[in-house]
């Protein structure tokens, strides 16, 4: 039986494919959990303009992360924090106090969870960050962390 499907099936197929399946699968499986859709003449076409359309929305969007990592990419970040003995921070510098940064200080709006941090900063020195906006654009940040002047 030949199927459109409507979201992606592990090791099956991914969203918008047309493939042949057993008929087994297709009836009980596939077709009540609304993953895919018969593949007639009509709905063939329907998938075609959409996927069209998403192709040309996925362009778009990926212009826009490249403009945003071409302004991100060198940019330098500095976080002044109380520190203790030694350099360590009382607390820890996380994704979403660099991306607040990033906000405020170049207006660059940034998810924190595309910030890669393996672990919270918690010393006071310079890091270089990477921050993943699309599988293959990664701008890397620099950030500087540094004690706060005591009044």
């Amino acid at each position: 039986m030949k199927v459109i499907f409507l979201e992606d099936v592990p090791n099956v197929a991914r969203a918008s494919d047309i493939k042949e399946v057993a008929d087994g699968y297709a009836r009980n499986f596939l077709l009540p959990k609304k993953l895919a859709l018969l593949a007639k003449p009509g709905v063939t076409r329907m998938m075609e303009a959409q996927r069209r359309i998403r192709a040309s929305s996925q362009q778009q969007t990926e212009a826009e992360l490249v403009e945003l990592a071409n302004q991100l990419d060198g940019k330098e970040v500095s976080l002044k924090v109380r520190s203790g003995v030694k350099g360590h921070l009382y607390g820890s510098i996380t994704s979403a106090d660099i991306a607040a940064e990033l906000q405020n200080t170049a207006g660059l709006v940034v998810d924190k969870r595309k910030i890669e941090l393996a672990e919270p900063i918690r010393q006071l020195g310079s890091y270089e960050v990477a921050i993943r906006l699309a599988k293959d654009i990664i701008p890397k940040v620099k950030v500087s962390v540094v004690e706060e002047e005591a009044s």
